[in-house]
């Protein structure tokens, strides 16, 4: 949304058509299978010696007891935050991805502020789309909802996620079924226009996730850790409490640290309802264009989040220059320092901007002090 994957073996994890999960050594750390401590159990009761289970005479032999190894502490798999009370963090839905405005014809965005990541992605005419991650919390409305690009087949594959969306263009119809990505669209009960004189007709389209995520008849599995959270610190970086990621000629977002979290100045969130993320990634992305303009005859962009690039994470006041790598489009994320060291996130809400980099659409940048 390349190196061999060297921290965990793939195994099915029925997240989405052809998803695998790889387990990264945090995940193990937080999530040991119950099946290991059973295991463990039965060999400490299967020891001693060969004398079909008759006592020793040689004396003083006290009862032993198997020790039971604790099991690690459950997380979210979109923060790598704590669940309260160690509470299972497996829901009976899939992740959601809704598919939301980014210009002020948005303005105000909904339920943006119960979302667990944030992803922007350059679309037509120089504006931006937002792909709001929901797992933990589901809000009852969501919006306003747009159309999905091709740029979210490299967003959304490595979750299994369901997107959440208005609609999308044949070409880009296509490629989301090819990818095996599930959506849910204005076929859906759950997705409708609400003309209350908040937005226009176009911008007016609304979700209730949590009706949505009420109907799901999936089974509890949690999914796989969507970025590389781990204890390991972070390295060293430089101090920077404002960033300006530009991903065209016409938006540039703002942001600015305030001692804790980063606020977004020129968003479009409602008072209340805002994201305000632990950390800020700008990955530099390469893009093509595809092979259809919109309505206005704009030609569509298509940030291809795969392959490798560079890339700056932005956490407690610091940038952190790094690259990021992505084998495929379904591949896991991960992080790397200029030694080649794996870079770990720390937990938290994340906000992930894809800047353009080399390809068809204008070159954006990251600036900070």
């Amino acid at each position: 949304m390349s190196h061999p994957d060297t921290r965990g073996a793939a195994a099915p994890c029925g997240t989405g058509v052809g998803q695998t999960c790889r387990v990264r050594p945090s995940i193990i750390r937080r999530a040991l299978p119950a099946s290991l401590v059973v295991l463990s159990l039965a060999l400490a009761g299967c020891g001693g010696g060969d004398d079909g289970g008759k006592k020793s005479s040689g004396g003083g032999d006290a009862p032993t007891t198997a020790r039971e190894t604790p099991a690690p502490p459950a997380t979210w798999p979109l923060t790598g935050e704590l669940t309260q009370g160690g509470a299972d963090p497996a829901r009976k839905h899939p992740a959601y991805i809704v598919k939301i405005d980014n210009s002020v014809d948005s303005d105000p965005q909904i339920g943006i502020g119960k979302a667990d990541l944030v992803v922007e992605e350059l679309v037509e005419g120089g504006i931006t789309r937002l792909a709001v991650f929901f797992y933990e919390k589901l809000p009852e409305k969501a919006g306003p909802v747009r159309s999905m690009r091709l740029t979210d087949v490299g967003i959304a594959k490595p979750l299994g996620a369901t997107i959440v969306t208005s609609g999308a263009a044949p070409v880009t119809l296509n490629g989301i079924r090819k990818a095996g990505i599930k959506f849910l669209d204005m076929n859906n009960p759950n997705v409708v226009r609400i003309n209350d004189g908040t937005h226009d007709s176009l911008h007016s389209v609304m979700a209730d996730l949590k009706k949505i995520g009420a109907s799901a008849r999936g089974t509890a599995t949690r999914p796989d850790d969507y970025l590389p959270f781990g204890d390991s610190p972070l390295p060293a970086g430089a101090p920077a409490t404002t960033i300006d990621a530009k991903l065209s000629a016409g938006r540039t977002s703002h942001w600015k640290y305030d001692g804790s979290k980063y606020v977004l100045q020129n968003g479009y969130m409602a008072d209340g309802d805002v994201f305000k993320p632990d950390t800020v990634i700008a990955a530099t992305v390469r893009t093509s264009l595809a092979p259809y303009k919109d309505p206005a005859g704009n030609p569509v962009p298509v940030s291809h989040f795969e392959g490798k690039g560079k890339a700056v994470i932005f956490h407690g006041g610091q940038a952190i220059d790094v690259t990021w790598e992505k084998a495929d489009e379904g591949a896991e994320l991960t992080f790397k320092d200029a030694a080649g060291n794996e870079v770990e996130l720390p937990a938290g809400r994340t906000w992930l901007e894809l800047v353009p980099g080399k390809g068809a659409a204008s070159t954006g940048s990251v600036t900070y002090n």
